[in-house]
């Protein structure tokens, strides 16, 4: 069984729509790629303006170079509590911190658009 990437389908299904909506109001083309246009880049925008906010405090920074390596042993993963408060909790906190900046910059172009 070929086993496709992620979102595969998604991908599938937003072309379909976009052959529909070709087939319905063909002129409405380029206002969807001016929209898609508008959101990517306000991604973008939203990433950067996270790294320029918190330059000291990016999720790559609490992820110690040799932690993959000393986290496994023969028998397994070991888990140990205290760096995964100190480090793994703080990398969690970043991304999510990242995720909700990037999101409002993509929901404040896609409402103001």
């Amino acid at each position: 069984m070929k086993k496709y990437p992620r979102m595969t389908d998604w991908l599938i299904f937003a072309l379909a729509m976009s052959v529909l909506i070709f087939a319905l109001a063909p002129n409405q083309i380029p206002v969807s790629l001016y929209k898609i246009n508008l959101i990517a880049l306000a991604g973008v925008v939203g990433y950067w303006l996270d790294r320029s906010l918190f330059p000291y405090a990016r999720p790559d920074s609490f992820i110690a170079e040799d932690e993959i390596a000393a986290d496994i042993d023969d028998s397994g993963l070991i888990f140990d509590l205290e760096n995964f408060v100190q480090n793994d909790l703080l990398f969690v906190a970043a991304q999510i911190r990242r995720a909700i900046i990037v999101a409002a910059s993509m929901i404040a172009v896609g409402l103001g658009a």
